[in-house]
Formats: structure tokens, C-alpha cells, sequence
């Protein structure tokens, strides 16, 4: 097994804020303004090891918030560390992940929590040419995030340098043995310096992954985080396979016919969020008004819109997932997603926002022709076991 120790320590087994982590200001910050408050379990439980310089492995189920539990740290030991490298453009910290979606989402997380300090993100994965790879790594990232095989084939053509890499991470491991990357982790890892921090995350720890933890892992602590649709969750999950042109008609179709309480409504783009929000309000449904909430709105409409949503007096709120992360409305009716997410940590992120406190939930999704493989993968990272 991994030499493993839980840190039971002070304030990270209490409530907290983000406010309250020692970490630059800067950070907290753009953590605040994508809508983040109290820290996850997770959270809690994995930023205070990680500034402190400890391995970490986190058995975490999707959806859990572990991706701003190693980025926010990460991002401010590297700013720190910039006073003192003189190695300071270069990639110094390096996330594998199993997939190109989860590549891009985690690169776009980090270049949101370091928004407004000098720390750059870079990601490369299958499925684009060359020069996409070469015009990211002449950004000088310092942090990279990276599918194995295609960071292999760098590393095989010498096209990149990760000899001041003094963080990796990898994420989903579990998932990476589904694909069979594993091995692309092992060769990668031996072109890694042997000194540096090593954090590994995996929903679960099957014999392959244990392997790898132990030989990788240097005293590491072990946090296990249960997902955060638990037993206390009462989600009814309905899913409508439609066709993409004419999801909005059957959301209007929907809101008229049914009973809701206060909606939450995901989109996978800012322009479709304004779309969607004008249709609803358009239609001029009885008590249905909707507010249209993402990055493109300046802090002051997002919290005033938020407030109203709050206070009931608007009934839906429309979001792109960066923008709605932080939300906790208590007693939130329904969670629509117009869009089946291509990440299954998406998924169960946005629908574990109704169905708290023991009150039943509603959570359903639309999903096109095109979206049955994202449907597919959802069920089988859960296991088959939801009940659908």
C-alpha cells in the first residue's frame, strides 16, 4: 500500500474560504470573481499539503473540485518560485490527463485562477497538427497540461524540455488504465527529473494504479473525497434525446407545460447562454423570467442577477459552467443542460447543484445524435449504477 498520512490539522477540517488560504491575493481574486467561495472537501483537504510541499494522492470521484485543488496551489508556489528560478520560462509544473476534453478544460481552469498574475498555461493533445503544438510550447508555459501520447511524441522528437519540471500531476489515472496509457505515463515519468512533487489522482485504485502510486509516491498523503452525489441526494434524472435545432422549442415547451421552482440552465457557450435566456423571456411565460449569467458580464450584473435569482424574483438562471461554478441556491428545483457535457465531471458537477438538503431534485439533459458518445461515457464512468 502507499505510505499514506491524513492531515487532521487546524482550519482545514472546518468550513473555509478561499479568503482564507495563505496564498496570493491575486489568485483569490480571480477565484472570486468565477463565482467561488468555501472550499470543497477535497479542497480542504489537498491545498494545504500540496504549499507545503507534500506528495498527495486523492481518491476523488468527478465533480468534486479537484482541479482547483492542485491548480490554486501549483499556480502560487510557481509565482513564488519566480522571484529565485532562473529558469523561470520554462515548464515547471506538468498535468497528464486521459483525455483531449479534460486537457482543455483543465487548461482553461488554470489560465482562469491565474487571470491576473504572470503565470501562463499551455495544453497539447491529439487531434490537432504540429504547429498548434510548437506555437503553445514557444508561449513559454509554465505549466503544462498534456495527453501521454501526444506529450510522448514530443519527448520523441525533442521538441520539448521538461527537464525543470518540479510538479506532476496526474489526473484520472484510473482513467488512463481504461485507455491503455499507462505505459506512456511509465516512459514519461523517466524523462522526468527525480526530484519533484508528485500528486495522483483517481476515482478508484485498481492493482495497476496502487503500482504505480507506490513507485512514484514519496510518503505520501492520502485523501479519499466521496463524490458529490452521496446518499443525501435525491436526483431524478430525465434525459430527452432530441435534435439540436430544436432544443430551445422544446425547453419553451417544457417550462409551460411543467412546474418549476427556480431552474439552473447549462450551455456550452456565452452565446448561446444570451440565446436561450432572450427565448425564454421572449416566450412570456407566467413567472418564468430568465437572467443570462457568463464571463462577458461584468461582476456587477452577474451578482445583481444572482441576487434576484436568490430572491425568486427571477425564476431561471442561464450559465456556461465556468460562470455558474460557486453557485448554492438552497432548494433548487431542476438543472437543465442543453448540451450533453463532453466530460463527465461536468455532468456530475452541474446536476449535483439540485437535490440537496434531502428535497428530491430534477436534472435533465438534452441530448442530439452527436452527443450519444458523451451520454455513453458518463454512464460508464459511473458504473451503469445510477438507475438509469
Amino acid at each position: 500500500m502507499v505510505n499514506t498520512k491524513i492531515l487532521v490539522v487546524g482550519v482545514w477540517m472546518k468550513e473555509m474560504v478561499f479568503k482564507d488560504l495563505k496564498i496570493n491575493e491575486n489568485i483569490i481574486r480571480a477565484v472570486a470573481e468565477m463565482g467561488y467561495n468555501e472550499l470543497t472537501e477535497i479542497q480542504k483537504d489537498v491545498i494545504g499539503p500540496v504549499l507545503s510541499g507534500r506528495d498527495v494522492v486523492g481518491l476523488a470521484s468527478t465533480g468534486t473540485g479537484k482541479t482547483a485543488a492542485f491548480s490554486i496551489p501549483i499556480i502560487d508556489m510557481l509565482l513564488k518560485d519566480k522571484e529565485n528560478s532562473q529558469e523561470y520560462n520554462a515548464i515547471k509544473a506538468l498535468v497528464l490527463t486521459p483525455t483531449r476534453e479534460l486537457a482543455i478544460q483543465v487548461g482553461e481552469d488554470i489560465e482562469s485562477y491565474a487571470k491576473y498574475i504572470d503565470i501562463k498555461a499551455g495544453a497539447i493533445y491529439g487531434g490537432v497538427t504540429p504547429k498548434r503544438h510548437i506555437k503553445v510550447i514557444k508561449r513559454e508555459p509554465n505549466i503544462l497540461v498534456a495527453t501521454p501520447g501526444r506529450l510522448l511524441d514530443l519527448i520523441g522528437k525533442e521538441a520539448i524540455d521538461l527537464s525543470n519540471v518540479s510538479m506532476l500531476v496526474i489526473d484520472e489515472a484510473d482513467r488512463m488504465l481504461e485507455k491503455e496509457m499507462l505505459k506512456d505515463v511509465k516512459q514519461i515519468i523517466k524523462e522526468l527529473p527525480n526530484k519533484k512533487q508528485n500528486l495522483l489522482f483517481s476515482a478508484t485504485m485498481p492493482k495497476e494504479i496502487e503500482k504505480l502510486a507506490n513507485s512514484l509516491l514519496n510518503n505520501a498523503i492520502k485523501v479519499e473525497v466521496k463524490d458529490n452525489i452521496n446518499s443525501d441526494n435525491k436526483i431524478k434524472e430525465v434525459i430527452y434525446h432530441v435534435d439540436e435545432t430544436i432544443k430551445t422549442m422544446l425547453l419553451i415547451d417544457l417550462l409551460k407545460e411543467e412546474e418549476f421552482e427556480s431552474i439552473l440552465i447549462f450551455t456550452r457557450t456565452k452565446k448561446k447562454a444570451d440565446k436561450v435566456s432572450k427565448a425564454i423571456n421572449i416566450a412570456n411565460i407566467p413567472g418564468m423570467v430568465s437572467k443570462a449569467i457568463h464571463s462577458d458580464k461584468n461582476q456587477s450584473e452577474r451578482e445583481k442577477a444572482m441576487e434576484k435569482f436568490k430572491a425568486g424574483d427571477v425564476k431561471i438562471l442561464v450559465a456556461t459552467d465556468i460562470a455558474a461554478r460557486g453557485i448554492d441556491v438552497k432548494g433548487l428545483s431542476h438543472v437543465i443542460n442543453m448540451n450533453v457535457p463532453n466530460v463527465p465531471e461536468t455532468y456530475i458537477h452541474r446536476i449535483g447543484r439540485t437535490g440537496r438538503a434531502g428535497k428530491e431534485g430534477i436534472a435533465i439533459t438534452f441530448c442530439s445524435d452527436d452527443e450519444e458518445e458523451y451520454l455513453d461515457g458518463i454512464t460508464k464512468m459511473r458504473g451503469n449504477n445510477d438507475g438509469k
